[in-house]
């Protein structure tokens, strides 16, 4: 986790030029294919519909992956696309999320009150608190589960979609070897193509943003940035600061008061 929070600290220090391309469907493009995807039905911070969109040039490789996979006898779930500026910011303080950070924050410190230092640090890698750092504000990447074609089973990585505790990490230790190899394996596939993993969470990848640059050290910049998208006309308009934090310190501290009081009362 630590590993992570200098990566995405290395991140609002690299350059960004946003190219200002617009956005494509994944369904669309799925439909087009024949390819077998499936998306999840679940709503983001339980009222947000998901927005299955990535940027245009993104879309050829992502349905090259869903191939890959059907090959392999695979299928491919999206679980998340595309956020809006609203729906980050509603995810970084939505209570089931930030409470299980604050779970796995106990957990390290022996059961007791974590400081809120390490709170804050662990959000910023679990759920981007910070525009640049954030790339499904992007519109480059995807979160991603991976089931068998057969028995429709989910491949077993050590835990499900959204798992944020000690096993979220793409490298822990503390999941079994066969699960890192699934993720080592899906890894492949996903790298193969141009979509770099995030250490943080194994089931996250990008390509083309900021955090792809650093990860394939190309000293490109980034072409992708945080933007709010126009879906009436495909327009994307850059931040005007990716740097400033989408929720203050104030608001993350009263949010582990809550936390921590509704775990002495359950």
């Amino acid at each position: 986790m630590e590993r992570s929070h200098a990566l995405l600290s290395e991140m609002t220090r690299y350059p960004l030029e946003e190219c200002g391309e617009g956005l494509a469907s994944i369904p669309e493009a799925v439909e087009r294919a024949g390819v077998e995807m499936t998306f999840s039905e679940t709503k983001l911070a339980d009222r947000f519909d998901r927005i299955y969109f990535i940027r245009e040039q993104l879309i050829e490789s992502l349905i090259a992956i869903g191939h890959d996979m059907n090959e392999r006898g695979w299928v491919m779930r999206i679980e998340e696309g595309f956020r809006t500026r609203r729906m980050q910011t509603a995810l970084a303080i939505q209570s089931n999320a930030f409470d299980r950070i604050v779970a796995s924050c106990v957990w390290e410190c022996g059961g007791e009150r974590p400081p809120l230092d390490l709170v804050q640090r662990r959000s910023m890698v679990l759920i981007a608190q910070f525009p640049l750092t954030g790339t499904h504000l992007c519109g480059a990447a995807v979160d991603i589960s991976v089931f068998r074609r057969d028995d429709g089973v989910e491949l077993d990585r050590g835990g499900g979609y959204l798992t944020m505790d000690e096993r979220t990490p793409m490298l822990s230790p503390f999941v079994a070897d066969e699960h890192l190899r699934n993720r080592q394996v899906i890894t492949e596939v996903m790298e193969a193509r141009g979509f770099m993993h995030y250490p943080g969470e194994f089931w996250h990848y990008n390509s083309g943003d900021v955090l792809d640059q650093i990860r394939r050290e190309t000293s490109q910049p980034g072409r992708y940035g945080p933007v709010d998208w126009d879906p009436a006309t495909n327009r994307v308009t850059a931040f005007e600061d990716p740097h400033t934090s989408l929720v203050d310190n104030e608001m993350i501290a009263r949010e582990l008061d809550r936390a921590m009081k509704a775990r002495q009362e359950n």
